[in-house]
């Protein structure tokens, strides 16, 4: 256990990362990869353009970086929704007051999905960005800690991890799964996506996976990404705080905490590879269409088919009532500032 003292001031110098770092989302794009159909294929590559067999790995972790440049920063909320519920006794979502007025991971995922159709009322570029961001939002919202508000999701709990000072969030982003699988390359993700889509298809997951796919509505992209924001935010509950912050505050996490750690990541990685296949195969093969007439719905569930969408997003975002004041889970996120990433 760390001294207070010395917590204090570790804090600020503690890196605040995005969800699973390098590793996670490589792999994530790999076992999507291997469940888009031909279709999706040849539409996801051709709007990337490339042609590679890893054209989804190449573009994972872009938003990362991209979020940490001038023109990218007001993408940055876009990777979280800070849950204000109450774990280890209490779980939950709630979107009109989790996600925050400059959007969220349930708000991007939506609006994303709308602009990957646009292709006749936005330049070839932007539909290139917004299956970027398609890919790895749907990879983010499942970590837990991107679907919860505990100390800036996890950021400002300072922990110990093979003896490094590192903090709660970026063991389970980076040093968890970097420890399971052994380095983080392209070739280690590729070998554990192989690993897990072999598990997803005759091994522990296959008669988990269809299940997965309950609650997917390509036509309420909001509704379909609350449905894995509440899957997701239940192992915080579960798993990762099931003891609270005080059992994890300044503590060394890479013993039986590692070992409880370990199924809930390979299962959402997994997941999450899963989940962005199937959302890619509805979106290539013209089960969206909403560009068309079809009935998308808003926040409220109501029709947008009879109104031009404005394409930034904030026809998704939650009302707000004027002078309403931010939650203190919202003001510590704002104090938290930038992010930079490891890995």
């Amino acid at each position: 256990m760390l001294p207070p003292t010395t917590l204090v001031c570790l804090l600020a110098a503690l890196p605040s990362t995005y969800a699973w770092g390098v590793l996670g989302h490589d792999t994530v794009a790999f076992i999507a990869s291997h469940y888009v159909t031909p279709t999706t294929t040849k539409w996801a590559q051709s709007i990337l353009n490339d042609t590679s067999s890893a054209y989804l790995a190449n573009v994972a972790n872009w938003a990362d970086s991209y979020r940490s440049t001038a023109e990218g920063a007001f993408s940055a909320p876009f990777h979280y929704i800070d849950a204000e519920d109450n774990p280890p006794a209490a779980c939950n979502v709630n979107y009109t007051r989790d996600c925050g007025a400059a959007g969220c991971v349930v708000s991007a995922i939506a609006n994303y999905t709308i602009r990957v159709q646009e292709t006749r009322r936005l330049a070839p570029l932007q539909v290139n960005y917004a299956l970027r961001w398609i890919v790895h939002f749907i990879s983010d919202i499942h970590q837990p800690l991107h679907d919860e508000a505990v100390d800036v999701g996890g950021n400002t709990i300072p922990v110990l991890f093979d003896n490094a000072t590192t903090n709660l969030h970026h063991i389970w982003d980076t040093n968890m799964p970097e420890k399971l699988i052994g380095g983080y390359t392209l070739a280690d993700a590729k070998g554990w996506a192989a690993n897990l889509t072999a598990a997803i298809q005759h091994g522990e997951y296959t008669k988990l996976r269809a299940g997965w796919l309950k609650g997917i509505d390509i036509k309420d992209p909001i509704g379909s990404a609350m449905v894995w924001a509440r899957d997701t935010n239940a192992f915080v509950c579960s798993t990762v705080l099931s003891d609270g912050v005080a059992a994890v505050n300044g503590t060394q996490l890479d013993g039986p905490y590692y070992d409880k750690s370990v199924p809930v990541i390979k299962l959402q990685i997994a997941k999450a590879g899963y989940r962005l296949a199937a959302w890619l195969n509805l979106l290539a093969e013209g089960h969206a269409g909403w560009a068309n007439g079809s009935k998308m719905k808003d926040k409220n569930g109501e029709g947008l088919e009879n109104r031009k969408m404005d394409l930034q997003g904030a026809d998704l975002l939650p009302k707000r009532s004027a002078g309403e004041l931010l939650s203190e889970a919202k003001m510590a996120r704002a104090a938290f500032g930038g992010c930079t990433h490891e890995h």
